[in-house]
């Protein structure tokens, strides 16, 4: 059974100037320091150091060697996004990316799985480039679990997940941009609770907002960082569903009603709250995520699963077999270029 990171990310080596290219300021740019070592930098201010990792798809197979992982769904880092641009600039920009992607996992010897980015301010535009970056080979999309001020339940969001059922494609939904930025400046906090308050908030309103309910059952789509606090917060809902009818929302039915809609990552860090997702969204529901190759990602990618008390069936679902479906594995076997196995 194969290993699949469906949660890691890259940074192009290098990207055009793109404050020049769209006559506007503080759009993302990389300055190499040393060998190996770059910063991104919005604007003026460095945003993130990182290495050749990003961009290397040598680096990248030598780790997965090094950690056992057969496949990596790689994605773009969420800063590149630009929910917020004019949105010909952000399709302009994410097709840029959508190639640099595509470019770096036709150098990973078939074990490199790409997935896009699309201009989601705009839907026309967005279900646009989706298409086009599935024809070029792309498996999926990761998008933004907000635009703004606009929730997974905007119906023009919906929309765009109805057509990426309608594809497909897998959708990958990574926190970004978080709430409370003020209050969170201090301490990593914006990651640390930002990213995952974002991602539960995220599942919460397609459940109540009905989403679910209109969405075809087709719709592969999985969220980043376990769910955030979802399945600790399951509780609440469903009490607020049972007994508030405010509370309900359009949902149809409870919100545990929901649980088998939608996958999320591993990345938790902890085997007590790993036990207790899978406990409460059931052992097809996890599927394995890194965050690679960031500082604040799984050092080593499954140790995690492979250090927990499951039994071996259960790590391999985990492992591999839950996102074998989920990110098309056998589409990409299909390709001229395949799977060459480790």
């Amino acid at each position: 059974m194969p290993v699949i990171d469906v949660h890691t990310h890259f940074f192009p080596r290098s990207w055009p100037d793109l404050e020049a290219r769209y006559g506007t300021k503080d759009w993302p740019s990389i300055r190499h320091t040393e060998p190996g070592k770059a910063e991104v930098l919005v604007g003026d201010r460095v945003f993130r150091h990182i290495d050749s990792a990003c961009w290397d798809p040598e680096v990248r197979l030598a780790h997965m060697d090094r950690d056992g992982v057969d496949f990596q769904v790689v994605s773009a880092t969420p800063v590149l996004f630009a929910y917020e641009r004019d949105a010909r600039d952000a399709l302009d920009c994410a097709r840029l990316f959508n190639d640099a992607c595509l470019e770096l996992t036709s150098r990973g010897r078939g074990r490199l799985l790409p997935l896009c980015q699309v201009p989601l301010q705009d839907v026309d535009m967005a279900c646009e480039e989706l298409s086009r970056a599935m024809r070029s080979g792309h498996l999926g999309v990761e998008i933004g679990n907000h635009v703004g001020t606009k929730n997974l339940d905007d119906e023009g969001i919906l929309t765009f997940l109805q057509h990426a059922a309608s594809e497909d494609a897998a959708v990958f939904v990574h926190p970004w941009d978080m709430m409370a930025a003020e209050r969170t400046a201090k301490y990593m906090m914006g990651w640390t609770v930002g990213m995952p308050a974002e991602t539960q908030l995220s599942i919460a309103v397609l459940i109540l907002s009905g989403g679910f309910d209109r969405l075809p059952r087709s719709l592969r789509i999985g969220f980043a960082h376990g769910g955030g606090s979802f399945a600790f917060l399951l509780g609440r809902l469903e009490n607020a569903w049972m007994r508030q009818p405010k509370a309900r929302g359009a949902a149809e039915h409870p919100p545990s009603h929901y649980l088998d809609r939608f996958l999320v990552d591993s990345a938790v860090f902890d085997e007590r709250a790993l036990l207790f997702l899978v406990e409460v969204l059931g052992e097809d529901r996890i599927v394995l995520g890194s965050d690679y190759p960031f500082p604040l990602g799984e050092e080593r990618a499954g140790s995690l699963i492979r250090e927990s008390r499951f039994p071996p069936t259960l790590q391999e679902k985990l492992l591999g077999a839950n996102a074998e479906s989920f990110v098309g594995l056998s589409k990409h076997a299909a390709r001229p270029n395949g799977i060459l196995r480790p």
